[in-house]
This record gives C-alpha cells, structure tokens and sequence, in this order.
C-alpha cells in the first residue's frame, strides 16, 4: 500500500471517535495472505509518534492451533477490548505454534490507538469497540502463494482446513460487509 494511502487511513483513525475507553481500536480483517500483517505494520508506523509505533495485537497469538479461529475471537474480547472499554490495559497468553500451549503473557495499554490484525478481529463481538473496521482483500492465487512464502510448506496441509474455516466465519459475521474501508493488494 502506498504511503499516502497509508497516512490517509490513519487520518481517519485519528478522526475516529474512541469505542474502547479512551482507545481507538482499529481492526484489520480479510482472509489469509490478503496483507493484513503488512498493512497494520504500516497503520502502526504512521500511528505512532517519538516513541514508535502503536501496539498491535495479531490473532495469529491468540488462536489456540489451526481449528482455533472461533476460539480467538472471545479471548481477544475478554482480555483486550472490554479491560480497555473500562481503562485498564488489556492481556493475553501467546499461543505457541510449534509447542501447541499458550506460553507467555502479553500487556496491552489502554493508549490512544490499537491496531488488532487478522482474521476475527473484525467479528460482530468486537464491533462495540471498533473505531474502524478495515477489510483486506486479494485473489486466493496471491493469498496462498504469500503465505506459502511466509510459512513454508508446514502451512499446505493446513491452507484448505483454515480456508474453510475463515470462509465460514466471514460469511457468519459479515466481515466484509460491515467494514468502513476496502482494500485489495
């Protein structure tokens, strides 16, 4: 995504009113490879000030394994929004892939911008707490050759199984539907 376009989008987010306390939750949503890591990466950046980017939470920590999906969306709820909605900073265990457990705890403070990327983090349960919603798109072609790219061939036998998985829970939620701001990368 260009720079400009970047500096757009976190214009908007700085226009946004805060939906979580005093935090303005931005969440990135869209299917697997589609650009959502590199898109908050960049939000994050243009987001931040002196003292560097703005945090952001990726649900990749928060699902529990590759059938995890519908489990991620209530522990980002529970831990992060509503601690935030209440101005108290948010937590949540990181899962760790290779281990199969959660390991180590991560703090999230109630500032004035939070970037949440991946899938579910645009779910109905988060809207109350959104500022905005930013769906992510590209051709299934482009999306699965970037994540064989990012996570080799251990991910192959997973893509069709997360596939199903996110196609389910995009057509229950009405992600892209509902989001404020569409891209295509």
């Amino acid at each position: 995504m260009p720079a400009a376009d970047v500096a757009a989008l976190a214009a908007r987010v700085r226009r946004s009113p805060p939906r979580a306390g005093r935090t303005r939750v931005v969440a990135v949503d869209g299917p697997s490879g589609s650009g959502k890591s590199t898109l908050a990466d960049a939000l994050a950046g243009a987001l931040g000030g002196a003292a560097g980017p703005v945090p952001v939470v990726r649900m990749d920590d928060l699902y529990p394994g590759w059938d995890g999906l519908a489990d991620a969306v209530p522990l980002l709820v529970e831990g992060v929004l509503e601690p935030l909605a209440r101005g108290e900073p948010g937590r949540y265990r990181r899962f760790d892939w290779a281990a199969g457990r959660y390991a180590e705890a991560h703090d999230v403070p109630a500032g004035d911008v939070l970037v949440v990327e991946g899938v579910g983090s645009g779910a109905r349960a988060c809207a109350p707490y959104l500022s905005l919603l930013v769906w992510v798109e590209a051709p299934r072609a482009v999306r699965f050759a970037r994540g064989m790219a990012r996570d080799g061939d251990a991910f192959r036998p997973h893509w069709q199984q997360w596939a199903e998985q996110e196609a389910a829970h995009f057509a229950a939620e009405g992600t892209r539907d509902r989001a404020d701001v569409h891209l295509s990368t």
